[in-house]
């Protein structure tokens, strides 16, 4: 997959998403690696080495991305780039997407700006997700870098943790539609995040007595 409106992380679908930003009610949003926000002294108009890298067919997931000599640690290796617009507008644009494919290519960087990769996109919109990345997403200046968490050899896949974000109108079959499947020994099963759906609170009784007491004048 590849980060975005979801589809290989990500076509249209959910939103991988760097910070806590949602592409809108009906679009799924991700959290591709930590979407840690810069201050790494980096510089902010590197736009990484995408020499490193190859596109090729992936047993994870459709298109992967691949690593074609070592890239260390630290490496900034690709930004993530595409068509960049408002949340409202992604809605508008992907009103139609069926909610059952998990294919996208939408980032959403902040509440204000989302990135569509199926426009001007390049090679990082086919990294693929893993619940043991070797790669993390990264926002400076409200652009989105993919950096390297570890020494990755050559011919190893690259991948990031999406952490799709889980709504509170989500189908039963989300968990189905977002299944990971990306081998690693600890691979939590889904895309999203949290992991396991969150069972709702029922409310909170109140003693009869205390309420028959509270009425009183």
């Amino acid at each position: 997959m590849a980060a975005r409106s979801r589809s290989n992380g990500g076509i249209a679908g959910r939103a991988a998403t760097g910070s806590n930003g949602k592409a809108g009610s009906n679009r799924r949003v991700g959290s591709s690696g930590n979407g840690r926000a810069g201050g790494n002294g980096r510089a902010g108009g590197a736009v990484g080495r995408p020499e490193l890298i190859r596109v090729r067919r992936s047993d994870v997931h459709g298109s992967g991305v691949f690593a074609v000599r070592r890239i260390r640690k630290g490496t900034r290796i690709i930004e993530y780039v595409g068509e960049r617009m408002s949340h409202a507008r992604v809605n508008r644009r992907y009103e139609d997407h069926d909610e059952s494919d998990n294919h996208t290519f939408l980032f959403s960087v902040d509440r204000n700006v989302v990135i569509d990769a199926t426009v001007g996109g390049n090679d990082s919109r086919f990294i693929n997700h893993s619940c043991d990345p070797n790669c993390e997403s990264v926002i400076e200046g409200r652009r989105v870098f993919i950096d390297a968490l570890r020494t990755i050899e050559p011919g190893e896949e690259l991948g990031y943790d999406y952490q799709i974000g889980r709504e509170r109108d989500d189908p039963p079959d989300v968990d189905e539609i977002y299944a990971c499947r990306c081998g690693a020994a600890g691979c939590r099963g889904t895309m999203l995040w949290p992991a396991r759906r969150p069972v709702p609170r029922k409310p909170r009784k109140r003693a009869a007595g205390r309420a028959a007491k509270r009425r009183r004048p």
